[in-house]
């Protein structure tokens, strides 16, 4: 099949990796990106995929906490110009206080009542649309609510308070002190903003990526040549240290560099008086997964691979 100068574009985006070895990494692999990520790991050619589209759209990410709940939004803009503008950072903070009542269905969000207008919060956002004269677009939203605890909260790059660039809620399940909690709920929040972890735990990594790791690993320890026996225990170490990189518990906490993040909140529950159980945590990069075309770097890959 033809590879396209995009593809090449997006795998060398995602690895960091030539575009002559991506160009070959998606022509081996049928121009399945993932494979050919794949491909090119196995080949000691790229570390783990980047997040799609680096590349950001403009806007904010805004995030309202009440006690034992809170939500995080996404609204897009077209400019940072716009995120400045105090009009639509109130649109922001008011729909990410409507989004609790949403559960976190974006769908339903946009078509909860906006506040003061008798408008719907699509329609708020359409009118605004109007008077500011930018598209905006209401992305996506989270919810998370614990029976007994703290929702913990921290925003990166903060324009006000709750708005920013980069968001983090975090649920805490605890009957101890709130205020312990709340700290802790930060301090996490801070630290999960920094390291992005895929998950609490190795029980709620998805398997499909553990697999996927697996198999990687398996296929670069068997040219080791070394014994099958062997080849397992080094493939069963390097998932471990897997573990260790992507799930928030086993990470070390960035706040000392020394501390599993796991022994943090075993030390945490002597402060709170009571146990306390990390139930989730959700992460939004501001325009994470949104690609803007780049035209002049689309020619450049175009006349490499002669696509």
């Amino acid at each position: 099949m033809s590879i396209t100068a995009q593809q090449v574009k997006e795998l060398r985006e995602a690895t960091g990796v030539g575009m002559m070895d991506c160009k070959k990494a998606l022509t081996e692999t049928g121009g399945d990106m993932e494979a050919a990520v794949d491909w090119l790991r196995t080949r000691g050619l790229a570390k783990a995929a980047k997040k799609a589209g680096r590349v950001a759209a403009e806007g904010l990410v805004g995030i309202y906490t009440e006690g034992k709940q809170g939500a995080i939004v996404e609204v897009n803009s077209e400019t940072d110009f716009v995120a400045r503008n105090e009009q639509f950072q109130g649109i922001v903070a008011n729909i990410a206080k409507l989004a609790i009542e949403a559960g976190g269905d974006v769908t339903v969000l946009a078509e909860l009542g906006y506040p003061g207008t008798g408008r719907s919060v699509s329609a708020e956002l359409t009118n605004a649309i109007a008077t500011i004269g930018e598209n905006m677009t209401l992305r996506r939203s989270s919810v998370i609510k614990v029976a007994d605890g703290v929702v913990g909260s921290y925003v990166h790059n903060s324009v006000k308070p709750g708005l920013g660039k980069l968001g983090v809620i975090i649920g805490l399940e605890s009957t101890g002190n709130k205020d312990v909690l709340s700290g802790l709920g930060k301090q996490l929040a801070m630290h999960i903003a920094n390291t992005k972890p895929l998950s609490v735990s190795p029980d709620d990594l998805d398997q499909e990526v553990v697999a996927r790791e697996r198999a990687i690993y398996t296929e670069q320890a068997s040219g080791s040549g070394k014994p099958a026996e062997i080849v397992a225990k080094m493939v069963e170490g390097r998932i471990r240290k897997y573990y260790e990189e992507v799930t928030l518990l086993a990470q070390t906490f960035v706040i000392d560099g020394e501390t599993k993040v796991a022994d943090v909140v075993k030390a945490a529950e002597k402060d709170a008086g009571a146990p306390i159980k990390v139930v989730g945590f959700i992460c939004y990069v501001l325009g994470e997964g949104i690609e803007k075309a780049e035209s002049d770097f689309a020619a450049e890959v175009a006349a490499t691979v002669g696509a």
